[in-house]
């Protein structure tokens, strides 16, 4: 297995796939060794079946955790085989049940033994590891129910990719940038409003100069996304987040998470108390963001934008 002590972690699928070939091709030739013309797929089926009575498909694929269609193809195989019957429900003619079959029902006295010994050898393998190899493979199952290997990788993979974006104030320079980005996401959804091109066509004088302030995210040094804090004439809010976009290309690497925690200190950093924010519901990841960056649902306020139907808070600490 030097192989794999080269590789490492990353080929674990492959060696996994290797150990339950390994196994797979030895379970065949046990069945060959009890006589038995069977095929190891088949048996989490066989053993529902084996006590007797009939079984929905439906049934059978729950009790074994298996897909519907995955079930009635290896019924379709054990018909096929001579393992098991298939008729019409008698009181419901839609469901098909399915049963052993006079060859299913001898397998199932002669492969008694083969369960002893099979359980036996097992026993066997396990008294003579290290590692409880069962206890981890329950173990493994229940960690990738609560998380699967590829939504870890993805969050690996954003924490990696974040590390080469750079959050840094804005400069006249990123004008364009700033509008380009926003305007790009705003067309994508609704369309651009009188209150936008104020926001985007002046952002100096719009937000800069009247006290607020703007961050650029930059992914290999090119502008990535774009978040604005807004100065508030209220008693109730100091600063409004405000026209955060990230461009398409970047999706998916932190930026929208990154920018709005930066943009919270740079409120809290202008001795700001409360954040004001306005969006729309169907932007579901943008709503997503803002709740885990703290914020939460307030009642509607008046808005410039036709878009806008929910308010949020964050009261800065």
């Amino acid at each position: 297995m030097e192989f794999f002590n080269k590789v490492g972690k990353m080929a674990i699928g492959s060696r996994l796939r290797m150990l339950t070939e390994t196994v797979g091709e030895d379970a065949a030739r046990i069945y060959n060794l009890y006589d038995i013309d069977f095929q190891p797929k088949w048996f989490p089926v066989f053993y529902v079946l084996q006590n007797g009575g009939e079984f929905t498909i439906t049934s059978i694929a729950k009790e074994i955790g298996h897909s519907h269609p995955s079930v009635s193809k290896i019924i379709a195989e054990m018909v096929k085989n001579g393992f098991v019957v298939e008729k019409k429900d008698k009181t419901d003619g839609r469901r098909n049940m399915v049963s052993l079959s006079a060859k299913g029902l001898d397998a199932a006295l002669k492969i008694k033994d083969q369960y002893a010994d099979v359980t036996n050898a097992v026993e066997e393998i396990l008294s003579q590891a290290n590692h409880d190899l069962w206890k981890a493979i329950e173990e493994w199952e229940y960690l990738l129910e609560q998380k699967s290997l590829l939504r870890r990788v993805q969050e690996h993979q954003k924490i990696r990719e974040s590390n080469k974006v750079h959050i840094v104030s804005y400069e006249p320079r990123y004008s364009e940038a700033f509008k380009a980005l926003n305007e790009e996401w705003i067309s994508n959804y609704f369309k651009m409003e009188e209150a936008d091109y104020k926001a985007l066509d002046n952002a100096d004088s719009y937000i800069i100069n009247n006290g607020g302030h703007i961050l650029v995210a930059l992914y290999n040094d090119e502008p990535a996304g774009v978040c604005a804090l807004i100065k508030m004439d209220d008693p109730d809010y100091d600063f409004e987040l405000a026209k955060m976009a990230v461009s398409p290309k970047a999706r998916g690497k932190n930026i929208g998470f990154l920018l709005g925690q930066a943009i919270i200190e740079k409120a809290k950093e202008l001795g700001g108390h409360k954040l004001y924010l306005e969006s729309n519901t169907i932007l579901k990841p943008a709503i997503s963001l803002y709740h885990k960056l703290g914020f939460v649902k307030i009642a509607g306020r008046p808005s410039p934008y036709e878009r806008a139907n929910i308010q949020m808070e964050l009261i800065l600490k």
